[in-house]
């Protein structure tokens, strides 16, 4: 009974140090129009901002989850949490795109040190009958982090648009300080370490994976997973610069939608989501879900009352929250036994796509502010395409 109260304690713990961490993200969503009028910064640099982040986390997440073995989950979590706190805080000091640059590589690198470390520490204090739930409690966390964060960072931006990210930055601090003296060290068990060695392997050849993904029979659907990433980031990058722009709205306001919006997809996905699967089938979903993606994002050029652009912007993130663990099933039942092998390609063609997509999505807007749209939906509506394509495949497969 101690030992699971420890655990109990220990999960919570990692429970808020992710809560904090996706909140800290998703701060920057509703502020940096005004951040951008401030600096007199483009759209090209913001878009680069967001590449930024995801690149570094790409980068440094497979040698951050081997230090994770090496030194201790407490060590990396510690100290990724003091990235973080400085990261924000620079983010909030920034006078100038080189420090906005450092925040988001710093940013980077603290996600890519305290996510392996977490995961790891909660497989660590977890039996295998325990983790699904375990885990299920950390992408809870994940999930609540990315809804809250633009809440909280546009109506804090009321006090000053700076205000959210000190608070993120104390903040930081006082959970880094938590994970020091009260988060116990955990011990990987005698059979995970023996699978060490075996998961060190496949991280290190990354780069080899996605040199031969094309010899894959899945190949087709690792495509999908980079095209949907790509026009998803593409959307979800400017949004906040496009109504800004179009409508005049303020932090407030784009809180406001893309807050309820989040909560709406993942109120399905804990309830009805399973249900959604087993009545369609996840290829039926997933191509749904793409044309109504890519539709409403191209109605979003034509609406202009706030409650039209809010209903707009509501299917649109419904349909993307659906569409995101919709992929994810789908690949994992295509596997099989390489269960891990494609978990790591899905999530490498993902951040492939949410590099480029907010860097073509920011120089775009630069250009005229509906062509990131205007393009988010066409390759959408490719992606739907591919989707039926891949369909009719497999169905020809079956009868020969």
């Amino acid at each position: 009974m101690t030992l699971l109260l420890k655990n109990r304690g220990a999960l919570l713990i990692l429970m808020f140090n992710l809560l904090l961490v996706f909140t800290g993200i998703g701060l920057v969503i509703p502020i940096m129009p005004k951040f951008m009028e401030t600096l007199g910064i483009t759209g090209g640099i913001v878009g680069l901002l967001v590449a930024a982040f995801s690149l570094t986390q790409l980068l440094c997440s497979p040698l951050a989850g081997r230090l994770s073995d090496k030194f201790g989950r407490k060590k990396m979590i510690v100290i990724g949490m003091i990235v973080f706190a400085v990261s924000e805080a620079l983010f909030g000091f920034a006078e100038s795109p080189v420090l906005l640059f450092v925040s988001r590589l710093l940013g980077g690198i603290s996600a890519a040190m305290i996510m392996p470390a977490v995961m790891a520490y909660a497989a660590d204090i977890t039996t295998k009958e325990q983790r699904a739930k375990g885990m299920g409690f950390i992408n809870a966390a994940i999930t609540t982090g990315f809804i809250i964060g633009p809440g909280i960072g546009g109506y804090i931006a009321e006090f000053g648009i700076r205000v959210p990210f000190y608070a993120a930055g104390a903040a930081g601090l006082i959970a880094a300080l938590i994970n020091l003296f009260i988060l116990p060290e955990s011990k990987p068990a005698k059979e995970e370490a023996t699978e060490a060695p075996v998961f060190k392997k496949e991280k290190s050849g990354l780069i080899t994976q996605l040199r031969y993904s094309y010899r894959e029979p899945y190949f087709l659907s690792l495509i999908i997973v980079f095209v949907m990433s790509f026009g998803l980031a593409n959307f979800e990058t400017v949004f906040g610069l496009f109504v800004d722009h179009k409508f005049g709205y303020d932090p407030k306001d784009i809180a406001f939608i893309i807050t309820f919006g989040s909560i709406a997809g993942a109120v399905v996905q804990v309830t009805i989501f399973s249900w959604i699967l087993q009545i369609f089938g996840e290829r039926r979903v997933i191509s749904i879900c793409l044309l109504f993606a890519g539709l409403f994002i191209v109605l979003t050029l034509f609406v202009h009352l706030f409650w039209m652009v809010f209903a707009v912007t509501f299917i649109i993130f419904l349909a993307i929250d659906i569409l995101r663990p919709a992929i994810s099933t789908q690949m994992s039942m295509v596997a099989k036994d390489q269960q891990g092998y494609v978990a790591g390609l899905n999530s490498a063609f993902t951040s492939l796509g949410n590099i480029a997509g907010p860097i073509i999505a920011g120089f775009l807007f630069d250009v005229d502010i509906n062509y990131p749209y205007t393009l988010a939906c066409l390759v959408l509506l490719v992606c739907f395409l591919m989707t039926l394509r891949e369909k009719k495949r497999s169905l020809q497969s079956a009868h020969s």
